[in-house]
């Protein structure tokens, strides 16, 4: 049978045409991000609600960003939200794992128990628990610190259940590997299981960090010192004081959104597969 002539052709229009789909979906993607980023960027003198609106600003200008950190606290409040999603991040890589390495190889009575008990809470929204956690944290006098935004999100059933998933595909050999160098369980944990699962902890640090630096519920119910609000509080204030100077808080949001930008871009290289291999070396 003869090829068909029309095949190659007929795969390149195909591809031209998810090329242009994906390239169009990227745009609406960043038109937002792009709107917000010239809005900034518009001087005092320009007109933001033109028609039709311009996307780029006729009179470019960082008076914006010079009145934000001049004329506000936003450096506390990136300091505070830096701290908290710091200190979450690092707790929930530390204690998830932690729980997850039994729930994946240790065997114990109760085992399956346990893991369905934490992954059912992921179904409970945080609204059912909050105030229960309120009251908890005014009991040991947490309030109006900055611990109390860090210890709720020390440890999540998502953080747990996804590197249980993680260390159960870590093969059995190379624990048994480092069982025959002298490794304790501890041991194993951090020289095997750790390594074995950088891409999914990488992972985990990512979503804890995006989750806990654009919280905005927990930090308005539990803080009423303004010199302890994180940066989606502080950006609510800004919105309030200034009444609704849109260059102020649309150089507020970019503010917020390039810590995050920096943070995926910076990790994005290791999400990858992790080779099982690199646990133990020698």
């Amino acid at each position: 049978m003869r090829p068909s002539l029309f095949g190659p052709r007929r795969s390149r229009l195909a591809a031209a045409a998810q090329l242009v789909l994906l390239l169009l979906v990227a745009l609406a993607m960043l038109i937002p991000l792009l709107w917000l980023v010239s809005t900034s960027l518009k001087g005092p003198a320009e007109d933001i609600f033109t028609s039709p609106p311009a996307l780029w600003p006729s009179q470019p200008s960082l008076e914006a960003y010079t009145r934000l950190f001049t004329d506000n606290p936003i450096a506390t409040y990136l300091l505070n939200s830096t701290i908290v999603s710091g200190l979450a991040v690092l707790a929930n890589v530390l204690f998830c794992s932690l729980a997850a390495y039994p729930l994946a190889r240790m065997r114990f009575k109760g085992r399956g128990l346990v893991l369905a008990l934490v992954v059912a809470t992921i179904l409970i929204p945080f609204q059912v628990v909050m105030i229960p956690l309120y009251l908890l944290m005014v009991q040991i006098g947490l309030r109006n610190t900055l611990w109390a935004l860090i210890i709720p999100q020390a440890a999540t059933a998502f953080g747990i259940f996804l590197l249980r998933q993680s260390f159960l595909g870590v093969p059995v050999e190379l624990e048994e590997a480092a069982r025959c160098d002298g490794c304790t369980p501890l041991g194993e944990w951090w020289n095997v299981m750790l390594p074995a699962a950088r891409a999914d902890l990488i992972t985990l640090a990512m979503f804890v960090f995006i989750g806990t630096w654009s919280d905005f519920l927990w930090p308005l119910v539990i803080l009423d010192e303004p010199q302890l609000y994180t940066l989606p509080l502080g950006l609510q204030q800004l919105a309030s004081s200034f009444s609704l100077d849109w260059r102020l808080v649309a150089a507020g949001s970019v503010i917020s959104i390039l810590p995050v930008l920096v943070l995926f871009i910076g990790l994005q290289r290791y999400i990858l597969p992790s080779a099982s291999g690199d646990a133990v070396k020698g």
